[in-house]
């Protein structure tokens, strides 16, 4: 078993700064602001971090029982990092407007970090992603998602900057889960077989051809229709590649008229076929686990 290291979503800069803001607040209000969004305390004896602030030191119970990789645990901790500070804002309101000290110097430093890691802090205090990860999907049973998550982290870098880039990476994307699940599967991958191949490989193992659906929703003619537009997705996006708008070989020209709109609409359609393939892998009750005797 491979153990992949996923990146971290909210960078520790972040989590200090914001950590910070404890120190003048409750104890009470601590805890609450991460119970409020469905985080509870990881037990005081494995606590790692040390401190003699006890305010600080409840902040750290809950954060190290953050997976800081999960898109699905960054929306919560996001909505737990806007509460921190509306309250600290409105518990030391008073006292900072009459410092000396720059009213807004401590916001204006959270913003920059936060910009850092790809986040917005508009002046209503939301916190929200300037690039969203593409597939929120939990990888962490797969036994090595690493060639997933460097396509999506290659298509977070390009998609509003770069899009030949992002649409290289949507292919590249669709190639990664097919031999990934391939090889969970413990199903043998050759390493020059092409990407409609690979598709039509995976989509036969787990049952998502339309000629091996099994009755039931699954075996319904609508369910068969969307799963043959599902290849016809993928080989597309590849396709699309292969015509010189995807990044991975090298042009005499540039291709022109190529924007964001068509890096949007090959990576959104890969992330449907992948979420497709992941999704059934995943799911204990799907047709490809019964065995037909």
């Amino acid at each position: 078993m491979t153990v992949t290291a996923r990146r971290e979503l909210v960078s520790p800069a972040v989590r200090n700064a914001i950590r910070s803001l404890a120190t003048s607040l409750t104890l009470r209000i601590v805890s609450e602001l991460w119970e409020d969004h469905g985080f509870a305390p990881i037990p005081p004896d494995e606590l790692k971090y040390q401190d003699s602030g006890q305010r600080r030191s409840e902040f750290m119970l809950y954060a190290e029982g953050v997976d800081w990789s999960d898109p699905n645990h960054i929306r919560r901790v996001l909505l737990v990092f806007e509460d921190f500070i509306r309250k600290y804002d409105e518990v030391t309101y008073e006292w900072r407007k009459e410092s000396s000290a720059t009213p807004d110097k401590w916001l204006e430093d959270i913003r920059v970090r936060l910009e850092r890691d790809g986040f917005a802090l508009d002046k209503e205090g939301r916190i929200s992603w300037s690039n969203p990860p593409v597939l929120a999907r939990d990888l962490s049973k797969l036994s090595d998602a690493s060639g997933i998550t460097i396509e999506l982290e290659r298509i977070r870098r390009d998609l509003t900057t770069d899009p030949q880039g992002a649409i290289g990476a949507a292919k590249q994307l669709i190639e990664a889960t097919a031999k990934t699940a391939l090889q969970e599967l413990s199903i043998e991958v050759d390493k020059n077989a092409a990407l409609p191949a690979l598709i039509s490989t995976v989509q036969k193992a787990l049952k998502l051809d339309a000629a091996s659906a099994p009755e039931g929703p699954d075996g319904s003619k609508a369910v068969k229709k969307i799963l043959s537009g599902s290849v016809n997705i993928a080989v597309g996006v590849a396709e699309l590649r292969n015509q010189g708008f995807g990044s991975g070989h090298g042009q005499a020209s540039a291709p022109s008229g190529l924007g964001v709109r068509h890096a949007r609409l090959t990576v959104n359609a890969a992330v449907t076929w992948c979420e497709l393939i992941l999704d059934t892998l995943a799911d204990p009750a799907a047709p490809w686990r019964k065995v037909t005797t």
